[in-house]
């Protein structure tokens, strides 16, 4: 594993291998015990999209660890004003011994770990959100003590989100069900992907469907950022129907968590109700985005 472009590039054995040392880490750190594995090594901090939890965990991670944050917006950089991305890479690949990025085109991250020499994390673009991801693992595993042969369901936009749980949960050994209006799928790679799986992936435009006796339901924002201009079109489509609401939580298994990545636009895609019951685990799982992220620099900057 020398970079984490996305969960399509990992092997069943590499996710595990990194929830088992984020549980880990993050058993030291609740505990007092120092992990400085990172000591003097310095990550740069990408941002072409605003954050709250990628900028904290990914700033609090690295220093826990030993190591130093750099936080770089756009406008740092000359990137911001033309340089070319293989430019970048090279010439930050002479100073930091890793990259984070969060940003729009997945092309952009897999050019930064093609022409640069560290290795390169994706923090997040339209196409995937790989340690969100992790951290959802990591949350219904804590909670549910396992993951094989569990059933997940994501209801609303097959985005980012929606593309690397599908990934992430079907290499985790659980069962996938994804409620997703026309026009708005996931990534035909990831269904493609997601093919090979069989009877254990489910694509369809039913949020019933999907939930029906879940052990988790995810959703997400109807409209990402980028996609503002979208919202009013996005809630004709949306409202009314792929919504995690009491009623299709009625559906689900009994003790059926409910994960969100967060921001949440509550009376949209989720109802407060349903949010404020399940905030013990989504905050968990806002959480785990720190403790996931260690183990991703610690099995890449080490």
């Amino acid at each position: 594993m020398k970079h984490l472009l996305k969960l399509l590039d990992l092997t069943p054995d590499e996710i595990m291998a990194l929830l088992n040392l984020a549980d880990q880490l993050k058993y030291e750190q609740k505990h007092g015990i120092a992990h400085a594995h990172l000591a003097g090594k310095t990550l740069g901090m990408i941002f072409a999209k605003s954050s709250t939890r990628t900028r904290v965990s990914f700033e609090t991670g690295i220093y826990q660890l030993g190591g130093h944050g750099l936080c770089l917006s756009a406008s740092d950089l000359q990137i911001g004003r033309g340089e070319p991305v293989e430019d970048t890479a090279r010439v930050l690949s002479r100073y930091l011994d890793g990259i984070m990025i969060r940003t729009f085109a997945q092309k952009e991250v897999e050019d930064l770990a093609a022409y640069g020499s560290i290795p390169v994390i994706n923090g997040l673009t339209d196409f995937a959100h790989p340690c969100q991801v992790l951290a959802d693992l990591m949350t219904i595993r804590e909670h549910k003590d396992t993951l094989s042969g569990l059933t997940a369901a994501y209801i609303g936009d097959g985005n980012n989100m929606a593309n690397s749980l599908i990934v992430g949960c079907l290499k985790a050994g659980m069962n996938f069900r994804a409620a997703c209006p026309q026009g708005y799928r996931p990534d035909p790679r990831v269904l493609d992907f997601a093919a090979g799986y069989g009877s254990k992936f489910l694509l369809t435009e039913s949020p019933a469907e999907a939930a029906a006796a879940a052990d988790a339901i995810f959703t997400d924002v109807w409209a990402s950022m980028g996609q503002e201009g979208e919202s009013a079109a996005r809630e004709a489509v949306f409202a009314g129907k792929y919504q995690v609401n009491a009623e299709l939580m009625k559906l689900a298994k009994p003790d059926c968590m409910v994960q969100h990545c967060l921001p949440a636009h509550r009376g949209e895609e989720i109802t407060a109700e349903v949010f404020e019951a399940h905030a013990a685990e989504i905050f968990d799982e806002a959480e785990n985005r720190l403790h996931a992220q260690k183990a991703v620099m610690v099995m890449l900057m080490k």
